[in-house]
């Protein structure tokens, strides 16, 4: 290791909370045929999306808007907030980064539930946090046990995604804003509702815009098909959000993601055949589960996360054997949430593919 790393770097492990789909067929040499492991948004960007992509692809030369002005003016009258509300960043990933780089010392306290996102844990190994991790109660993140290891740690962050990745779980929104009613003074939430344009009517909370211990994290990822362009913002009081100008990368944003995720926002007429075609290919998806023997659990997400009815062992030669029929698949990493596998929904060319070959895949797992 180089000599020149701080003693904490040193320390770290060299590893990454996912290996990407294509690194995995670099690996095994087998090219996947269903890309169902990254959830994804299948469907694709508005076609005016990429036609404002392809029109600044010309722009390349030049740098992006370091304020991002524009996107940021229209985010807030999306949002029904003033553009001081709201800091725009290289997806959630980036933008969780930044909220640990700023507010994390070493040592300090964070809390997050155990199995959930991992970039979040990534960030705060990287600034020198310490975790505690909360078990799910079921297949939900746990409001109460979350709440009571804030004040039992005194926590600085607590991270929170609603819905929920990997269960595919959500709260209704009146869970959420009890929870936020409860935090203690000491404790800013981290609300990540990357699936949020997504889930079904009444689970996004009404929560204040200036209130002043939420960040609510957003992304052009999901249901707007944008996860290649890095586009995601966060939600919150302006002290916080300008915060933000002191640690990002001014020049982070690239002029066409910029002009993609502006179009995509004017198109919600594009975003609402989205959500109509999601429900339907979780439809498909939980049907092709149940007729294969698996339960599919309820999903407010853009996947569905399947109990294989066993441990997390046989989930994992699922997994496997589906991958060695080039079907890219993810499952949660931690019991008792790896008795499951999930799968992102895809067109109805890709799930044919599942289809016709999950069947084999449990038999040679089983």
């Amino acid at each position: 290791m180089s000599r020149f790393l701080t003693p904490h770097a040193t320390a770290l492990p060299s590893t990454v909370p996912f290996t990407g789909p294509e690194a995995l067929e670099r690996r095994t040499g087998i090219p996947f045929r269903a890309r169902l492991g990254a959830n994804e948004q299948p469907f694709g960007p508005s076609p005016k999306a990429i036609a404002a992509m392809q029109a600044a692809a010309s722009e390349a030369w030049m740098y992006g808007d370091p304020e991002n002005h524009d996107l940021k003016q229209a985010l807030a009258a999306h949002h029904g907030v003033t553009p001081a509300h709201i800091a725009v960043g290289p997806g959630i990933d980036g933008l969780l980064g930044l909220i640990c780089r700023l507010t994390l010392e070493t040592g300090a306290p964070v809390v997050t539930s155990l199995g959930a996102y991992p970039t979040f844990n990534f960030h705060v190994a990287g600034y020198g946090g310490t975790l505690t991790r909360v078990p799910y109660r079921g297949d939900h993140e746990d409001p109460q046990a979350l709440l009571d290891a804030v004040r039992t740690t005194g926590a600085k962050l607590l991270y929170f995604a609603n819905p929920d990745n990997p269960m595919g779980s959500h709260h209704p929104a009146p869970v959420v804003e009890e929870m936020v009613r409860n935090l203690p003074d000491h404790t800013l939430l981290i609300l990540d509702e990357a699936y949020a344009d997504l889930a079904p009517p009444g689970t996004v909370p009404d929560i204040p815009a200036d209130h002043p211990q939420v960040v609510r994290m957003r992304t052009f990822s999901k249901g707007y098909g944008l996860a290649g362009a890095r586009v995601g913002y966060a939600l919150t009081n302006p002290d916080l959000a300008l915060a933000f100008d002191k640690v990002r990368d001014h020049f982070g944003m690239s002029r066409i993601s910029q002009a993609g995720a502006l179009a995509a926002l004017a198109d919600q007429d594009w975003l609402a055949s989205v959500q109509a075609r999601t429900i339907t290919a979780r439809e498909r998806l939980s049907a092709i589960a149940r007729a294969n023997g698996l339960r599919p659990l309820p999903s407010a997400t853009n996947f569905v996360t399947v109990d294989c009815g066993r441990d997390g062992d046989y989930a994992r030669k699922v997994l496997a054997e589906l991958g060695q029929r080039g079907i890219f698949i993810r499952m949660p990493g931690v019991a008792p949430l790896d008795r499951c596998i999930r799968i992102s929904l895809g067109d109805d060319q890709t799930l044919d593919i599942l289809e016709e070959t999950l069947p084999e895949a449990l038999r040679r797992a089983g």
